[in-house]
């Protein structure tokens, strides 16, 4: 498995990624009207933006399997955060490529990037009935930090951050 910095080549294949694990996901968490309405097209626009957004000073990695396939994807961006500097913006796999190591190899690139860039502590955003994505990050060691409210067609879900205040624990040579 390789992982590499991802270009806007990769945005296509990042957004069918981003709204077909959305997809599997989140079944069941948010309404399927809003599930059913993702659209590629829309995703393609969100990322092609996401990754030229300097403000934020965004960027992606991606996950290649045996075949040159991208299997995964995480993105990241500076944080405003107080105490946590940086971001793990998204983190997709396909279900084909859970459990094989790509999430941790993911992080563990998303952490080398801050830390050349000088950020030493990061947080992430999950849904608080994403049980799985949730049992990763504690996994990785990752902290409760805080809670906030998101709102997904009309329904109102509890996030959860989870944080690690020294992310080179999380970089793997």
């Amino acid at each position: 498995m390789k992982i590499r910095k991802a270009n806007l080549d990769d945005i296509k294949t990042i957004s069918k990624i981003y709204i077909d694990t959305w997809r599997t996901t989140y079944n069941g968490l948010v309404p399927d009207n809003f599930l059913n309405e993702l659209s590629y097209e829309e995703a393609e626009s969100k990322w092609t933006h996401f990754l030229s957004d300097q403000l934020h000073q965004t960027f992606i990695y991606v996950a290649i399997n045996n075949s040159e396939e991208i299997i995964g994807f995480a993105a990241a961006q500076n944080s405003d955060d107080i105490e946590f500097k940086g971001e793990l913006y998204a983190l997709y796999l396909l279900p084909k490529a859970q459990g094989l190591g790509a999430g941790r190899l993911l992080i563990s690139a998303i952490a080398e990037h801050f830390m050349k860039k000088g950020i030493f502590s990061m947080l992430v955003w999950v849904m608080k009935n994403n049980n799985s994505g949730r049992g990763f990050y504690k996994r990785l060691g990752g902290q409760y930090y805080s809670h906030r409210e998101s709102v997904f067609g009309g329904t109102r879900v509890e996030d959860e951050a989870y944080g690690w205040k020294d992310i080179s624990r999380l970089f793997v040579k």
